[in-house]
């Protein structure tokens, strides 16, 4: 066995023996994410590298201690990419942070989630046993997708080792384009550019001043992205501030996080197709209109909730306020009972012992 996961192994099954609760931690980038850790950290930045690569067959293996930017540099010099535009939240992210968050950024909602592009990986459970799953190519499972699981898990089901991801060639051509128009006519414009044969990327609303101002990405063949330059109008934006206010949005760098002061941040994840939610304040809303982003004060949580479920959706306070960061529980919704049967006996299976911070993702 590689040292490295002999060294992990060995320090997980010594704290199952002695009952010590551990939470594992790649770059620290994402430690505000889900509830405040808890026992002593397990830190996964040994496992580093990149194992193999294979730019013609769109895949790479990597260790889960990889830092985020160092892959996605290798990517960019073969003209590829993590579709799904992980955020990063600062310096020193890790590919297993990544996958263990489960976070996408702004083209979520045209090209899939972390999930959708996770082929295999290998995983050390809780009884310090080296696991693997899946493979590197997409047709390769057989029964429940382990693998994909693991995205948004928060290190409740063990230390992610290694991963094999898919990978896709950076579009030939890309354009923004802004609209002035308030929030509903937003959305209204969103479905419907939605229904077309258009090169969607991403999309991005803010109010400012007595509007609104919608941004649109497109992605694809030169062709494409002209043809739908031309169809749809709008103002074309500069392409090298717009990739940085993109690379801003993914990162929550962009003004609008800017003015959180003592307000909590709550991320609604709703159908695209719902109407604009009564809800005091403007959001920031992303996903052609499927992420929506709040800023509220502490006693606002209960009314994002029931708004969110009213549409079919679900509210996550993202980020509390900084005097509330260590001391607010429940930061996501509840699970429905057979949701919560099935975490349960996944987390029972693959650490019996508890062994692995599942307070993460539940507080009780």
């Amino acid at each position: 066995m590689d040292p490295a996961l002999r060294q992990i192994a060995e320090r997980i099954r010594a704290a199952a023996a002695d009952g010590t609760l551990l939470h594992i931690r790649g770059g620290g980038t994402k430690d505000f994410y889900g509830e405040p850790p808890q026992g002593e950290p397990l830190s996964t930045a040994a496992l580093a590298g990149i194992t193999s690569y294979e730019p013609s067959e769109l895949v790479v293996t990597v260790r889960a201690g990889t830092a985020l930017a160092e892959l996605e540099a290798l990517l960019a010099q073969q003209g590829q990419c993590l579709p799904f535009e992980p955020p990063h939240f600062g310096e020193g992210g890790t590919v297993g942070g990544m996958v263990a968050a489960g976070l996408s950024g702004p083209a979520r909602a045209s090209v899939g989630a972390v999930r959708d592009y996770v082929l295999g990986a290998t995983l050390i459970n809780g009884r310090g046993e080296v696991l693997s799953f899946g493979g590197q190519v997409m047709k390769n499972v057989a029964g429940y997708d382990v693998s994909r699981v693991l995205a948004g898990s928060l290190g409740t089901l063990g230390v992610i080792a290694e991963l094999s991801l898919k990978v896709l060639p950076l579009s030939p051509a890309e354009a923004t384009l802004a609209f002035e128009c308030n929030q509903a006519d937003a959305l209204r414009l969103l479905n419907g550019w939605g229904g077309q044969p258009l090169p969607l990327s991403a999309s991005r609303w803010l109010e400012e001043g007595d509007t609104g101002r919608l941004w649109l990405r497109l992605r694809g063949a030169v062709a494409a992205v002209a043809a739908a330059c031309a169809h749809l109008g709008g103002q074309r934006q500069d392409p090298a501030q717009a990739q940085a206010d993109w690379q801003a949005a993914r990162d929550q760098r962009s003004p609008w996080f800017g003015e959180r002061a003592a307000r909590d941040l709550w991320r609604l994840s709703v159908p695209q197709t719902a109407s604009v939610l009564a809800l005091e304040g403007s959001p920031l809303i992303e996903w052609h209109g499927a992420q929506r982003w709040y800023l509220a004060s502490p006693d606002e949580g209960p009314k994002l909730r029931a708004a969110a479920r009213a549409v079919d959706g679900h509210a996550t306070l993202f980020l509390p306020s900084a005097e509330r960061r260590h001391r607010v529980l429940g930061r996501f919704d509840a699970l429905s009972p057979p949701l919560a049967r099935i975490h349960r006996a996944l987390m029972h299976e693959f650490d019996p012992h508890a062994v692995f911070d599942r307070a993460r993702l539940y507080p009780n």
